[in-house]
């Protein structure tokens, strides 16, 4: 899929919205840092849709005010694109308001994580591309006290027409950040640490597939509904997932990634990545690394399938721009991922 259309240039107007969350009325500060940053550094026209600054519980109440939003910014000809204010936990409350035929007569660049997983996966499944990328309140709010090869990479993945580009692993990552209640540590990170870089852990064979992915746990909503991926959708596709703030248990993921195995996904697929997991120990992580190859390769056979951890997406800063239904190719020779928008 040709990433063209969904091209930015400098001076742009950008929706912000809520689909779920209303931390932007909890943490002001931390909000308006995310929009400074937008306009500022990344030299965007930022336009606030009703939702974006309303709070938890107006907002869990209208759901359908929350599609609305969406639904008008992408029928906006203002807009070119959107980023969520955040994540949250019941976007799924509100994919019967959207309307399908406003966003595919309208395609154009919508951004988020985590909870937004639900609606990336909505528009992936209409035939667009959406954009697993980083959010206002996280991400864009970190900015100026991230590596500056992230601002490197939005600028090349947002603004520029590119054919291909390379993942590499950045060189350093947080987990999390400080503070939110306190004004005066506004868009602050916890403390860097070295990226060791990704592990390479199972597969022989060069791989290519469409990306598709996103936040493990906000997946788990939509399996068995009609929004969920049909059977043969699945076939050579690159998966990624990953997890969120809230930990879930390494049990938690292994019942999870069972499922995938029981459907005949992991057969299907041709590779499958996960993101670093956010708030584990080191020791965990390398549980969480053994877990995710015994359920993937030994239970369920997949013993030729590449499968790379420990990426620089989802709940870790820096962040990887990951777009939902366009090429990516993973050389296991090189240890080399490259998404191919030429297609």
């Amino acid at each position: 899929m040709r990433l063209k259309r969904y091209k930015l240039n400098k001076g742009d107007t950008i929706a912000v919205l809520a689909p779920s969350s209303g931390k932007a009325a909890e943490f002001p500060n931390v909000y308006k840092k995310g929009i400074k940053n937008l306009e500022e550094v990344f030299g965007l026209k930022v336009k606030e849709y009703r939702t974006a600054k309303m709070n938890d519980q107006e907002l869990y109440n209208n759901p359908r005010i929350r599609a609305e939003d969406i639904n008008s910014a992408f029928d906006d000809a203002e807009v070119r694109g959107i980023i969520t204010t955040i994540g949250g936990d019941d976007s799924v409350r509100i994919l019967p308001f959207l309307d399908k035929n406003i966003i595919r007569n309208n395609p154009k660049l919508f951004m988020g994580y985590s909870d937004a997983t639900i609606v990336l996966t909505y528009l992936n499944q209409l035939g667009l591309a959406s954009f697993h990328g980083p959010s206002v309140m996280a991400g864009f709010a970190q900015t100026k006290n991230l590596p500056h090869s992230f601002q490197d990479h939005v600028n090349k993945f947002l603004f520029s027409d590119f054919g291909e580009l390379e993942y590499k692993s950045y060189e350093a990552f947080c987990d999390g950040y400080k503070d939110w209640n306190a004004p005066e540590t506004s868009g602050e990170i916890s403390i860097l640490q070295k990226n060791h870089g990704w592990n390479w852990i199972n597969g022989k064979d060069d791989a290519t597939g469409e990306l598709f992915g996103g936040c493990i746990e906000a997946l788990e909503f939509l399996k068995s509904t009609i929004y969920w991926p049909k059977e043969n959708f699945w076939n050579n596709k690159v998966l990624f997932l990953e997890t969120s703030e809230e930990k879930p248990t390494i049990n938690q993921v292994k019942y999870m990634l069972r499922n995938y195995g029981t459907q005949g996904i992991f057969r299907k697929i041709s590779a499958l990545f996960f993101g670093r997991a956010i708030f584990y120990s080191n020791e965990e992580k390398v549980e969480l690394e053994k877990m995710i190859f015994d359920v993937v390769v030994e239970e369920f056979g997949a013993k030729e399938l590449p499968l790379v951890t420990n990426m620089d997406f989802g709940h870790t800063d820096p962040q990887f721009i990951l777009p939902l239904g366009v090429r990516i190719d993973v050389s296991i020779s090189n240890k080399s991922v490259m998404l191919n928008a030429t297609e």
